[in-house]
């Protein structure tokens, strides 16, 4: 289907990410109208792109614009760039989240990808702190997930998830796969953009602890993520009780 080209398209570009009498840059409306395509499926996980020039053609402006949108959305990792072979859309692939997602680390400094044993799954009431956290109504419901994630073989982390019934359906009734992240993207077209965490030391309930195989009041670090999707929704509460003994929490800043 063709799309019409934007509608300012023949207005002369601002200097580089100025904003002139409230006017946004037009590379910066590009990327917005590239990244609707990615929230309507238009673009899906692992499809190659048109090139530049086709995209430059298609929508109005010039090859530079497209390249200068395109940049930003692969430093977001919402695309990659593939010498040679083109731009496609980023999988939630398990190096992806790897990379951008999982922060915690083995003192060894060998970044893992964790294995996941689900303790139980179920359709529940949002509680308080999962209704503030996704903008929840006061009845809706979430399918919360509990897991436990080990390192090595090692059991590290007691994990929450807790997902908006209304946008993930029927989860519950279905095998839980490692890698939740890319079963949102393929069943549900919900792709996780970029999260907010909150970092606190707790001391684990004799409860947290068990799981872990761990003495109750073992101390350990509370990673509160909010997971949000292409356009802002939060689509994701994340809890983890993590044993630090033998890793630690390591974040890149650029």
């Amino acid at each position: 289907m063709t799309e019409h080209k934007l509608e300012n398209a023949t207005r002369p570009e601002s200097p580089a990410g100025a904003e002139i009498l409230g006017f946004r840059p037009l590379y910066r409306q590009v990327k917005e109208h590239f990244v609707r395509r990615l929230v309507d499926g238009v673009w899906s996980p692992g499809m190659a792109l048109p090139s530049e020039g086709q995209l430059a053609n298609e929508i109005g402006v010039s090859q530079g614009t497209v390249r200068k949108a395109l940049d930003e959305l692969a430093a977001e990792n919402l695309l990659v760039r593939r010498q040679g072979r083109g731009t496609f859309v980023a999988e939630h692939d398990e190096q992806r989240i790897l990379f951008q997602f999982f922060k915690l680390v083995s003192d060894d400094g060998v970044a893992r990808f964790p294995d996941s044993r689900v303790l139980d799954i179920a359709s529940e009431p949002a509680d308080a702190a999962e209704s503030a956290a996704l903008n929840l109504q006061p009845d809706e419901r979430v399918i919360r997930i509990r897991r436990i994630r080990s390192l090595g073989g090692k059991p590290l982390i007691l994990e929450t998830v807790s997902l908006p019934e209304q946008v993930f359906p029927g989860l519950q009734d279905s095998a839980v796969p490692n890698n939740l992240y890319s079963l949102f993207a393929t069943r549900y077209g919900i792709t996780v953009a970029n999260a907010r965490e909150r970092l606190k030391a707790v001391a684990l309930t004799a409860e947290q602890a068990a799981h872990l195989s761990v003495a109750a009041g073992t101390p350990a670090l509370e990673i509160d993520r909010i997971a949000l999707s292409l356009d802002g929704s939060a689509v994701e509460r994340r809890l983890s009780l993590c044993l630090t003994e033998e890793a630690h929490y390591q974040s890149d800043l650029r």
